[in-house]
């Protein structure tokens, strides 16, 4: 008898296609650079602990790589923006590797071209962060069964991409160029009515920084207020 016969297997782990147990725990890695974030995933996933099951985190693309590579999670919880290269980094890292994961990306951002740029590096599916834990769980659950999960409005945005062709993903736009992808972050949720209290709680930066980033907006689109972006950005479709 091969030897390997008596070694103990992680039901929560990826594994072979014969050997996973559609009733065990779905081991989940969770990849973002926000520590307080990585641990309120943990809080809300270990309700559901019967379905879901946290192996591990990590807050780099480097970190996330190596990780990913040892403790094979079944799937992968992936934000899509990090300093050192984001969400598509860490896909593109861990396909060169052979690594069978799936990956589900858990962002602030709704943006199309986030959305399309993950996607496109193949991940599973994509849903934002004001998601509820039972609906995390269930989202996990799917795509590690091998459906797609998207909110709607999402799944919008990968049919038009998809459907029109690769070069169709994102439309040039000279004044939305201009703006980082924080300053986005920060006027899709100004948009949305949000405070500048809740949007630094929301994407974990101080109120004075949620100013910075306004006042540069703000320059940057030649406008004069708060309401003025709330179209701006309504415009564009970036609400």
């Amino acid at each position: 008898m091969d030897e390997r016969d008596d070694e103990p297997r992680n039901p929560a782990a990826g594994g072979e296609a014969e050997d996973k147990d559609v009733d065990a725990p779905v081991g989940v890695y969770i990849v973002d650079d926000h520590a307080l974030f990585r641990t309120g995933v943990r809080a809300e996933l270990a309700s559901f602990e019967e379905r879901v099951r946290v192996l591990g985190e990590a807050g780099s693309v480097a970190e996330a790589v190596a990780g990913i590579e040892h403790l094979r999670p079944a799937v992968v919880l992936l934000d899509v923006h990090m300093p050192d290269g984001g969400g598509a980094e860490v896909l593109r890292r861990v396909r060169e590797r052979g690594v069978a994961a799936v990956f589900l990306a858990l962002s602030v951002s709704d943006a199309a071209e986030d959305v399309i740029t993950v996607i496109r590096g193949g991940a599973r599916g994509y849903v934002t962060k004001t998601i509820s834990g039972r609906e995390l769980a269930d989202a996990i659950r799917r795509v590690a069964a091998g459906d797609a999960v998207f909110s709607p409005r999402l799944a919008g945005f990968v049919l038009d991409a998809f459907s029109q062709g690769p070069d169709s993903a994102r439309v040039s736009d000279p004044e939305l160029d201009q703006l980082t992808r924080r300053e986005r972050d920060v006027l899709r949720l100004l948009a949305r009515g949000y405070s500048y209290r809740e949007i630094g709680s929301e994407l974990f930066i101080s109120v004075k920084t949620v100013e910075t980033h306004v006042s540069s907006v703000l320059r940057k689109t030649q406008l004069s207020n708060r309401y003025e972006l709330s179209k701006w950005a309504s415009d564009r479709r970036l609400v």
